[in-house]
């Protein structure tokens, strides 16, 4: 079988979340299983930057855009065994950022990712990688499922490819007004309910859903979350025409990359076995964010995009009580400006309690997820989630919202001490989020309840073979569901 994955990004390529993770684990997880996978994404700033080699194979081509045509190519790099091709247009792609600047989206960014999801299908026709399967990754690459059954849909190359599209978070759609529409080069009989017309704008997200052969997203418990009005982002009644061809499936980890034991990004490796090492990067840690160092501290973390979808809201209404419990906390990200500037005036107040970068680094985020003991994710949804999975093989014990991903892969310790990872609640509000985190620390307290709790958490399994398997299972299902049409 051959599936060849689409995705703005994909690691370790270039990274701005968890959907590049998720993009570059699983095709190194199907290879494993004999399954030919490869990548596209666009050749983005930093990509050739951090030392990647690029192969030019003369793979030029053209697409229509408008009334005219754009010319791009398609150039080769390779990592692990994993072969990536990138979508090469400087003038789309060569950035300092992939999809918006602190201040506000691109302003072409319609135009960016029409021209991507077109060139992916031309990508097909001219590496000659025909895959089974073109697997879809959120709103930047949903077009390319209408456009092979609209534009490319008498090409003789691409009529046996199927698709899947994997919803990643439906929070962020691609919707752009209706004017755009001469870009798509489709009739206006798509831009009705029925297609990709929302709200009298064109709904990016909307077209994977209704073109793709199968749709999934990144666990069982955000699939079912979706088809309602509470968690539907005005899609649910789409979903629900869909049910029968959504599935979740819970991402996995790469344990290669997210292990204690052999971590190079970490002062002092660890194990389950020997996990009473792990204070010793929590004091490497405070001292990175000029804490106070006391091993009997605890010390909270929190690895993520700043915005509300996070639950920043809540944390910043409850940082003053937090801390008057004797903790610390210290978050990395990126994302609203507005709090950038709120978490930067909270650490100048509280600087012996807050520590905070706003930043992308990979190797700090290793570090904190090794020297925190608790990590907070208050989401308002989750899709999935991959810094509580995370956590658990770092021994860093999860406190979260119990929604979507979160819900699946944690269980509560206050309600089930035999078997419990974290710490959960429901109510979104800093109440309740607060009364979670005394629960964990009137835990944490007790250190042979802790140490038992810590031991338990990293014997959880989520690698990806498992998950890998199961979208092979998919791959199978949109093959049929596309030849029987």
């Amino acid at each position: 079988m051959k599936i060849l994955i689409a995705s703005p990004e994909v690691f370790p390529f270039i990274k701005t979340g968890g959907l590049a993770d998720v993009t570059g684990s699983l095709p190194k997880a199907l290879l494993k299983l004999g399954i030919d996978a490869r990548v596209i994404l666009p050749k983005h700033k930093g990509i050739e930057e951090q030392g990647f080699k690029i192969k030019y194979k003369n793979m030029k081509y053209s697409c229509p855009m408008s009334q005219g045509y754009v010319e791009g190519e398609i150039v080769e790099t390779e990592h692990e065994g994993l072969i990536a091709y990138l979508v090469e247009k400087d003038e789309y792609f060569y950035r300092d950022y992939l999809y918006n600047t602190p201040d506000g989206d691109y302003l072409d960014n319609a135009e960016r990712f029409i021209f991507f999801s077109k060139s992916i299908l031309e990508a097909i026709k001219v590496t000659g990688f025909v895959p089974d399967v073109l697997h879809c990754n959120d709103w930047e690459t949903a077009l390319a499922p209408l456009f092979l059954k609209t534009l490319y849909r008498e090409d003789q190359v691409l009529k046996k490819v199927a698709t899947l599209f994997t919803i990643h978070n439906l929070g962020y759609q691609g919707i752009f007004w209706q004017y755009d529409m001469h870009l798509l080069n489709i009739g206006w009989e798509y831009f009705t309910p029925d297609y990709i017309e929302f709200f009298g704008n064109i709904n990016f997200l909307k077209a994977g859903l209704v073109f793709s052969d199968i749709i999934n997203t990144v666990s069982k418990k955000y699939s079912l979350e979706i088809q309602t009005p509470e968690y539907g982002q005005g899609l649910d009644g789409v979903l629900r025409a869909r049910k029968d061809d959504l599935y979740g499936i819970v991402n996995g980890v790469d344990y290669n990359e997210w292990n204690p034991e052999n971590d190079p990004y970490i002062p002092v490796n660890y194990s389950r076995d020997t996990v009473e090492k792990k204070v010793k990067n929590k004091l490497v840690l405070q001292e990175t964010f000029n804490l106070p160092v006391s091993e009997n501290i605890p010390v909270i973390g929190t690895i993520s995009r700043l915005a509300d979808q996070k639950g920043f809201d809540i944390i910043a209404s409850s940082l003053e009580d937090m801390f008057s419990s004797g903790v610390q906390y210290i978050v990395l990200g990126t994302g609203e400006r507005r709090y950038h500037e709120m978490l930067s005036e909270i650490a100048k107040k509280f600087p012996r309690s807050f520590g905070i970068k706003i930043a992308y680094d990979n190797k700090l985020a290793h570090l904190i997820e090794a020297g925190s003991d608790i990590f907070l994710m208050p989401s308002k949804y989750e899709p999935c989630g991959l810094n509580q999975l995370y956590s658990l093989r770092y021994g860093t014990v999860p406190v979260v919202r119990g929604v979507g991903g979160l819900e699946d892969t944690i269980v509560d310790y206050t309600r089930d001490p035999i078997d419990g990872t974290g710490f959960k609640f429901y109510e979104y509000s800093a109440e309740a989020m607060l009364d979670a985190v005394k629960r964990a620390l009137n835990t944490y307290e007790d250190k042979e309840r802790w140490a038992n709790l810590v031991k338990r958490c990293m014997a959880e399994d989520f690698s990806w073979e498992r998950s890998a398997l199961e979208y092979i299972e998919l791959y199978k299902k949109a093959v049929i569901k596309h030849e029987s049409r």
